[in-house]
């Protein structure tokens, strides 16, 4: 039987589109599922919508498929074709299992089940990843295709991607991208909202977030540990001597979805008690039932009276307050409840269009209304911000530290008229990358390092664990000062990362590392395949949310003061560098974590083999792919990019950059 079974996906992987017209299939009631968006496109551009669908099947088809389309965009708003949806259960597979002639390209239709996986993915019929709109592909039979094309690659040849969409696989030479990925780019003068939403209705772009369309999301696990070193930091500020920082602290937010779900488990941790609201009763339920959770509970005072217990033991706890946010903090506010930290990873991104859930509303009725009454729905999600906002700043007068998670929640905030600016037109609150992550990370270098054992065996990801254990105990006895915390934290991290037990899918890992870092750890990787240590393949990757990828003013790149901030030279250079230095593969998005036309970032994926030909990838690729972004950086005049780039220049002789004379202030006088 299972071999029958793994024959039937084979098979189902080779034909792509059918030969046959499957029956037709409704989303699985099990999943959760995309909130209804609402339809604006006019008749012609209905016609439009479903004629670009129909594109994919025999004419034969397209009287049956027309009404059936027709259907689907009237009442979600979008074309799913659920019809197409294979047979064969989504998920990472052992690479082994996949039918190619090119095994670079079994590891990305790896990748892409992951990200598609029930387990993984926020919306998996919907092919959503993340972040409420956050797609691998547009509709299923891009998917089908795009195995297929998989299948058949040779060693010679490019499958290049727009949003989604295959175009086809060109020739190009062996040491070539063996994909290349663009998602929901525009042109300058037509980047405007209504544009991209009327061209993702019609099929010919989409909302690829940062890591769900380049197929490196890793699941929760791929923000614990930037949560968790997140938060650590900011316990610091409140008690920067202490070895136990958040012993005894409430950290209060929402959210747990895909990103969001890192929340409670990064808060347990790291030794606070984290409360979590989610109004969502399922994707609750989810992050319970994986382990990312300890307690749930419906009641409000409850919930609240649970966490001051935990915090009066000093206990590490993640509690789900399954409702409304803002509920939370003004009842906490209500109650004159001591919160040390807080934060928010609601997706406001796609404040509408189910990212956000206002005050007042279930969870049902909020689902309904954005999709039959959207100006009143938008009218209660501002007012719910102003609310939240005004409950928030209750608290951080009190002595509470909060800190803007990149999630767009100030910046639409402040359109909803909140109080939230500052004399000088600023956010009243941080970004956590102007306060944690840019000063100490990004700026050294250091960054979301991911990697996937491509075998699928829980004794590779051990082993890698490992490996790289070993590799940051030697850096930490030879590192300077500056990076001396950032070393030991991810020591700590790597150390007890599988007794916390992070895996949901692939048997994966992340861990913040530098370009030293990184390097040395690959390179670990890489000769533990050639000695057969390793059972298979690595997969290296990283977040696009790191020191290069991504520029991104109200988040990544809020650090940057030089006025650049506004520029996307260092995520285009990024995904250049990377595609002609040996990455298998590499990807450019308009669109990420604060939203589509906010912010261009960059991602690749690149798979150790053993032989040499990876060594000199992943030297001159790893390299590269940081010190861009730390160039930039001390270009910038950050003081510890400075720091980090001569070091890198005393490092490497290859490399000169270019560096900033400082300005004494008084000049101006």
């Amino acid at each position: 039987m299972q071999d029958a079974g793994m024959s039937a996906f084979k098979n189902e992987i080779l034909e792509g589109i059918p030969s046959d017209l499957p029956p037709p299939q409704k989303p699985n009631p099990q999943f959760d599922h995309a909130p209804q968006r609402q339809l604006s496109l006019s008749p012609a551009d209905q016609c439009l919508a479903i004629e670009n669908a129909l594109r994919y099947f025999p004419q034969s088809w397209h009287s049956t498929l027309a009404k059936e389309f027709k259907s689907e965009l009237q009442t979600s708003g979008r074309i799913t074709m659920y019809r197409f949806k294979p047979k064969h259960p989504i998920k990472a597979r052992p690479i082994s299992d996949y039918p190619c002639k090119c095994p670079s390209a079994a590891a990305i239709m790896l990748m892409i089940q992951n990200n598609l996986d029930p387990e993984v993915a926020q919306y998996p019929d919907e092919l959503i990843t993340y972040g409420g709109n956050g797609a691998v592909f547009q509709n299923w039979a891009q998917y089908r295709l795009t195995m297929k094309y998989l299948s058949k690659m040779n060693e010679n040849q490019t499958l290049v991607m727009y949003s989604g969409h295959p175009l086809g696989l060109f020739p190009s030479h062996s040491r070539a991208p063996r994909v290349t990925v663009t998602n929901g780019m525009m042109i300058p003068n037509y980047s405007s909202r209504e544009n991209y939403d009327r061209l993702n209705a019609i099929g010919v772009t989409q909302f690829g977030q940062m890591t769900a369309g380049s197929y490196m999301y890793i699941g929760p696990q791929g923000i614990v540990h930037g949560t968790l070193i997140t938060i650590l930091n900011a316990g610091r500020k409140l008690s920067p001597n202490s070895k136990s920082p958040l012993a005894g602290k409430l950290f209060v937010s929402a959210g747990l979805g895909g990103m969001s779900g890192a929340q409670p488990k990064a808060g347990a941790i790291a030794g606070a008690v984290a409360l979590i609201a989610e109004i969502n009763p399922l994707a609750a339920k989810k992050r319970h039932a994986q382990g990312w959770v300890d307690e749930l509970e419906n009641d409000l005072d409850k919930a609240i009276d649970r966490a001051l217990e935990a915090k009066e033991a000093k206990q590490g706890l993640s509690i789900a307050y399954v409702g409304n946010v803002v509920d939370l903090w003004c009842r906490l506010v209500e109650r004159g409840i001591h919160v040390e930290l807080g934060s928010d990873q609601t997706s406001l991104h796609a404040p509408f269009t189910g990212g956000y859930y206002p005050q007042g509303l279930d969870f049902q009725s909020a689902q309904t209304m954005m999709a039959k009454d959207p100006e009143a729905f938008k009218d209660k999600v501002y007012a719910s911000l102003r609310t939240q906002m005004s409950a928030i700043e209750a608290l951080a007068k009190k002595g509470m530290y909060f800190f803007d998670y990149g999630n767009a929640l100030l910046l639409e905030s402040s359109r909803a008229g909140a109080d939230v600016m500052d004399h000088e037109g600023k956010f009243k609150f941080p970004s956590y990358v102007q306060d944690i992550m840019g000063p100490l990370c990004f700026d050294y270098g250091f960054g979301p390092f991911r990697w996937v054992c491509a075998s699928g065996a829980l004794s590779d990801l051990k082993k890698t664990d490992a490996l790289a254990a070993e590799v940051l105990k030697k850096l930490i006895s030879a590192a300077s000062d500056e990076i001396q915390p950032q070393l030991i934290d991810n020591l700590k991290w790597i150390q007890a990362a599988d007794e916390n037990q992070l895996v949901v899918g692939s048997k994966a890992r992340i861990l913040y590392a530098h370009a030293q870092g990184r390097i040395e750890i690959a390179r670990a990787f890489n000769r533990a395949i050639r000695t057969g240590h390793l059972e298979g393949p690595v997969i290296l990757g990283r977040d696009h949310h790191d020191v290069s990828g991504t520029d991104s003013p109200f988040r990544e790149t809020s650090n940057i003061y030089d006025g650049s901030a506004l520029t996307a030279d260092m995520a285009v250079q990024n995904v250049m560098g990377d595609a002609f230095r040996g990455a298998t593969w590499v990807s450019l998005h308009n669109g990420g974590g604060v939203g589509w036309g906010e912010v261009i970032n960059g991602g690749f994926g690149l798979v150790l083999d053993g032989s040499d030909v990876a060594d000199e990838n992943l030297n001159q690729m790893l390299h590269w792919d940081v010190n861009n972004g730390i160039a930039r950086r001390c270009w910038a005049r950050n003081p510890h990019a400075r720091w980090a780039i001569e070091k890198a220049m005393e490092e490497n002789t290859n490399l000169t950059v270019t560096l900033p004379e400082t300005v004494d202030s008084s000049i101006f006088d």
